[in-house]
Order: C-alpha cells, then structure tokens, then sequence
C-alpha cells in the first residue's frame, strides 16, 4: 500500500487539489448565490429570482464538469491528453459564455426595470421601455447562443455568418415560423402606433375586458376584473376590434337597460330610473350650459324595444371613466329594482301555458 502511494504521489496530491478546487468553487458560488439574492430581494421584493438560480445552476454544473475532465486526464494516454485538455477549455469557455450572458441579461434587465419604476412613479407611459426591454434582452441571449456555437467546428460557419451582420436577420428568419414573426412584427406595431399601452383598460371581446399589464415581443398580456392573466398573440391584437377606456376622453357612457311589463306605467319606470342614476354619487354631468338652461335632465331615458313579453327602458348614465360607469351600473341595477318593487312595476319573467290533453275514453 505504501509502494502504491509512493508510486502514485502526485496523482493522489493533483486529484485531491481538483476535488478541493470544486468543493470551493460550489461554496463560493453558493454563497454569492445567496448575497445576490438578498439584495435583489431588497430591492425588488416582488422579483422571483429565476435568472439567479439559472446562473447558479449554470456555475455548480460546470465546476462538476470541469472537475470531471480534469480528472480523467490522469488515466488517458500522452497522445490522448491534448484531447482532454481541447475538450476542457471548450467546456470552460462555453460554460464562461452562458454564464456572462446570464449576468448581463440580467444586470440589463434590472437596469430597466429601474427606469420603469422610475417612469411609473413620475406617471409616465412604460411601453415603449418595456418592450424595448425585451427585444435587448432577446438580442443578449442571441448574441451568447451564437458565441457558444463558435466553440464547435461544425458550427463555427454559421455562427461566423450569423455575427456578419445581415446574417443575425437571415437566421432569425430562417429559424422562426410565420406566426412567430407575425407577432413580433405586430408588437413593433401596437409599440409605433400605440392603438393602447400598459395600464390602458381595453375590451377585446365581451368576454376579455381587463387592463393591459405588458407588452412582449410575441403577447401582449390583459389582467381581467377577476385578477386572471389573458395572454394574448400580438398579430391577433394587431388585428382585432378593440375598445381602449383609456383612449382620448376617458368620459363613459353606461347604457342601463330593463324591460318591463306592458301593464306597467312607463312613464314612471322611466321617472324611477333617472332619479336612481342621478342621484348615484359617481354620476358624471355631461350636459351643455345651453341643456342645463333647456332644462334637460342630467340622465335621459327611452323606452327603445317593444318585445314580446316586454317593453324595454334605457337610461343613458354619464361617468368620469370606465370603472365608475361599471359601478354605476351594478349600483343603479340594485336600486332600480327596489323601486320597481315598491312602486309596482313589474318586470316580467317567461310565461308558460300548459294544455292538457285528456284520453278521448276520459271524454
């Protein structure tokens, strides 16, 4: 056994240092882990810190990497040695390589969240920030995927091709499909043109009604009122008929509509309904001086359907904006009915009649 230690000293002592070096590597890398975390947390404390745990991910897998090929050195021949040691250097410049684009995607992307924050505090429109965030931080890792590809000989063309300029674009086109590229060109869109931006209230369909929280290179992301996030395809967005709340005058009209029985006064129905809009604290006055003179009412009322089983009423409520003219409409609704119960006013419900049929031996 002391013949073999002897024998075999310095491949005991280079073992043993490679294994100290990665076990120090992994605690320095897990403590700086920690550090980073702790600040960013402080901060931003809403922040999850994926791209923190992605590095560190990235450093402690490499260490092992490297570690392993270091070690494997002592038991390949002298011809082979230059193999392993081609193979250790490209292990460490890719690993290097992912782990700055990392840093500095992330350091980038902190950056704008700063001046984000700073915009939103001074009530300023984000948008164009915050997909301008995007499309640098797309464009970093990009930028590392390519210099990754210069390690491999295979690939060395194209990543050569890719760094020539035009050569970004051919292969962004080549690689990406038509609706992906439908979607980016339709973010650069919405971005220009600016049809709504982040924190516009917008309907796109009667089912999606929310407020826009981000715009990305490929969706565009709407918080509905029920606290649920609808993502949705910029090309769609681009596309589609929407209402923005938020888009020149922020003034809404709320139509509250009931139908009413046909026995029933109208006239008063119609009283009922203005009094309850008007006298709802949120209503907006939208009248003309000329109107206020003329003595029209703030709320104007019309019996606009005759159904089949009903006659329907509308009254045209006014409110600063969107979300006041909601509550105005769940509010009015309420009251309304309380005083077309207190008052008689009947509204009706389907009505069936039933014929029954006797046996012509029960005759």
């Amino acid at each position: 056994m002391i013949d073999f230690f002897k024998a075999h000293q310095q491949d005991l002592i280079y073992s043993i240092f490679v294994i100290a070096i990665v076990i120090i590597l992994r605690v320095l890398t897990n403590m700086l882990h920690k550090w980073v975390v702790k600040e960013k947390k402080r901060k931003f404390p809403t922040e999850a810190p994926k791209s923190t745990n992605l590095l560190k991910k990235i450093l402690n897998a490499l260490w092992i990497i490297l570690g392993i090929i270091a070690l494997s050195y002592l038991f390949v021949e002298n011809d082979d040695k230059s193999i392993v040691i081609h193979e250790f250097k490209t292990v460490l410049y890719v690993g290097l390589v992912l782990a700055v684009t990392v840093i500095v995607a992330t350091t980038i992307n902190l950056w704008f969240k700063l001046d984000i924050q700073k915009k939103i505090e001074s009530n300023q429109d984000p948008t164009s920030i915050k997909f301008l965030r995007s499309v640098v931080i797309v464009g970093i890792y990009l930028f590392g995927f390519i210099l990754c590809l210069l390690a491999f000989p295979s690939l060395k063309g194209v990543a050569q091709t890719a760094l020539g300029g035009a050569g970004v674009l051919a292969l962004i086109i080549g690689v990406a499909s038509q609706e992906a590229l439908s979607n980016l060109i339709g973010g650069i869109f919405i971005i220009v043109f600016k049809p709504f931006k982040i924190g516009d209230t917008v309907k796109v369909t009667d089912t999606m009604v929310g407020r826009v929280t981000d715009i990305t290179l490929r969706h565009t992301v709407i918080r509905n009122f029920e606290n649920k996030m609808i993502v949705i395809p910029n090309a769609i967005m681009n596309k589609e008929k929407l209402i923005n709340y938020d888009l020149g005058e922020l003034k809404c009209c709320e139509r509250i509509e009931i139908g009413i029985s046909y026995d029933s006064d109208v006239a008063l129905a119609k009283t009922i309904m203005r009094e309850e809009c008007e006298k709802h604290p949120l209503i907006y006055d939208n009248r003309t001086e000329i109107d206020i003179q003329d003595g029209k009412p703030m709320v104007k009322t019309a019996l606009t359907e005759l159904n089949d089983s009903s006659v329907t009423i509308r009254a045209w409520a006014w409110a600063k904006d969107f979300n006041d003219s909601f509550q105005i409409k769940i509010d009015v609704l309420e009251s309304i009915k309380m005083r077309f119960d207190q008052e008689g006013i009947e509204i009706p419900f389907p009505y069936r009649t039933i014929v029954m049929k006797k046996d012509k031996k029960d005759e």
